[in-house]
């Protein structure tokens, strides 16, 4: 589940308050969710849900993350994704690396390259090319991977280095938090059959359009010398779930009058909507589910909204939990 963050995120709540945050993380934890989720930013288009300049607030997510470790006790805890350019790769092993002894040994660490020029331009980088970008995002989870060693760590790149570095205590999880690169280029797959432990694409996708980047993603690997069964795979997908077809199209228009402007065009109809999202009933989406099953993936990451970090109806998250207790096993 990706966890409101934004004041976006709650219709009606601005700006959020952490006690909401918080509350959906542990009624996550108790509907049976695996895995909740925080972002860095917005990815894309951030201008759309916030004010006039694109500007909006929101809770940080390492230090939310650190909290959310005292609050909930199964469910594992992940960034969908960090932007590397925002931190030095050393400081954020460190900061990792407590969250991971926080939660016993619960975090994923999702990485992206960073992509929106105002954030970059901010820290001196840049909006680069992507190889670029991209240079830098193995460069960092090359030191991370170091760093969750201990140390001492030297690592002298083109783009970022370290001497003789600490990082103790070292991580819960050995060698260290497994490590997601979310994006879809052929780039970034090829990055990620190198290093990484694990590929995100979010937030929409049909079944055909994840199977050739899945397709893709084997190759690199078999071009890199690597089991394609050693990558995870996940998913992020908007989802919208009714206990009928009626009750579906109710909560299809309560959505679309609770979303930020221009998120859903006043004229589209729920089934040219729901391409490419998680849409149905119970039962329909419980067998959308099963397709994603078999497809290998082995997590989708919900937002129960029609923008990323965001819950329009409460008890949306139970009609979703419902509809994974039916998916066979």
């Amino acid at each position: 589940m990706a966890l409101p963050q934004f004041d976006y995120s709650i219709p009606d709540e601005e700006p959020l308050r952490w006690s909401t945050v918080a509350a959906w993380a542990q009624r996550a934890e108790a509907l049976g969710f695996a895995s909740v989720w925080l972002a860095d930013h917005l990815f894309w288009d951030l201008a759309r849900y916030g004010g006039p300049d694109g500007t909006f607030d929101a809770f940080d997510p390492l230090a939310g993350l650190a909290a959310l470790a005292r609050l909930t006790t199964t469910v594992r805890l992940g960034t969908l994704v960090l932007s590397v350019p925002l931190r030095p790769p050393a400081v954020l092993a460190k900061a990792l690396s407590t969250l991971d002894v926080l939660s016993n040994g619960r975090l994923i660490v999702g990485l992206g390259a960073g992509n929106y020029q105002p954030e970059l331009d901010a820290v001196g980088v840049g909006l680069e090319q992507g190889p670029i970008r991209l240079a830098r995002l193995e460069e960092a989870i090359d030191i991370l991977r170091g760093m969750f060693g201990g140390g001492p760590f030297t690592y002298d790149g083109r783009h970022y280095g370290t001497v003789a570095a600490r990082c103790l205590p070292r991580p819960v999880q050995r060698p260290g938090p497994p490590i997601w690169v979310g994006g879809k280029g052929d780039r970034l797959l090829e990055l990620c059959a190198r290093c990484a432990d694990g590929w995100n694409t979010a937030w929409m996708s049909t079944l055909d359009e994840y199977r050739e980047r899945r397709t893709a993603l084997d190759r690199a690997c078999d071009r890199n010398g690597r089991d394609p069964a050693s990558v995870t795979r996940s998913v992020g997908l908007y989802a919208l779930v009714g206990e009928d077809r009626a009750d579906l199209a109710r909560r299809f228009e309560r959505l679309r009058q609770r979303t930020p402007p221009g998120i859903v065009a006043p004229g589209v109809e729920l089934d040219a909507w729901r391409q490419g999202r998680l849409v149905g009933t119970v039962e329909e989406v419980a067998e959308q589910l099963g397709g994603w099953r078999d497809l290998g993936v082995g997590a989708l990451i919900l937002s129960v909204a029609a923008v990323p970090f965001s819950i329009v109806d409460d008890d949306a998250v139970d009609l979703v939990a419902a509809a994974c207790s039916l998916v066979r096993r």
